[in-house]
């Protein structure tokens, strides 16, 4: 399932709570490969989206995914999305996108379609950080170590905005509808593993909560 050689770390939680940031950043200090698992899910939305797939269409969505149509590839700043040989990644974390993403994760045979290629990031790497919604739980259930953040509704909602320039409002209403979708759908909902560790970022700044995911990789490659 992990690469045998690979050491992972999988970040998690739910939107706007710092999971790309952190992870990315923690990915750059350790000089290990960082993956959005979420990226292919928004890709897979906006494509969707973009060829007139029926979203509400397990089987159509599930076509999309499987064509060669299309493309994640891992870069340290970015994971990158293509349609063809277009680069889309600057489409993908949209609002919209994220609400259609969240929409179609429900879909069991969507998610079973994906996770070959999510799990694909981790071969042929020293270290992988993977973040997204399910990374410690069904992605790299055997992962080193597993982080999940959190952060009370009203600061991610204010992050979101800040980030994308939307009004607050309009982002609350948007974030509270995909919190219920991924935290309520059946094929694996949004959850902390069992195993993981907890961070609450809300009165923490990003250094601070880099810092607390660095010291729990330490500690687990010292032990």
């Amino acid at each position: 399932m992990n690469s045998p050689s690979s050491f992972i770390v999988t970040i998690d939680g739910p939107a706007a709570s710092g999971k790309s940031s952190v992870s990315r950043e923690v990915a750059k200090k350790l000089g290990w490969s960082w993956v959005s698992t979420g990226a292919f899910y928004r890709g897979l939305a906006y494509i969707a989206h973009a060829k007139g797939a029926d979203l509400s269409s397990e089987d159509s969505v599930v076509k999309i995914a499987q064509s060669p149509d299309w493309a994640v590839r891992m870069t340290p700043e970015e994971t990158c999305v293509f349609m063809g040989s277009q680069d889309v990644t600057s489409e993908i974390g949209k609002e919209e996108v994220g609400s259609l993403a969240s929409k179609i994760s429900s879909f069991p045979k969507v998610r079973a379609a994906l996770l070959d290629a999510q799990r694909q990031c981790a071969v042929g790497v020293t270290g992988l950080v993977a973040e997204g919604r399910d990374c410690g739980t069904v992605v790299f259930p055997k992962a080193q170590v597993k982080i999940f953040l959190t952060a009370r509704a009203e600061d991610r909602a204010a992050r979101r905005a800040t980030e994308q320039g939307h009004d607050l409002e309009h982002i609350v209403r948007e974030q509270q509808k995909r919190d219920a979708q991924d935290a309520n759908r059946k094929a694996a909902p949004l959850q902390a593993p069992a195993d993981a560790h907890v961070i609450d970022t809300t009165e923490l700044s990003f250094i601070e909560v880099v810092e607390k995911v660095e010291d729990f990789i330490v500690s687990a490659r010292q032990g």
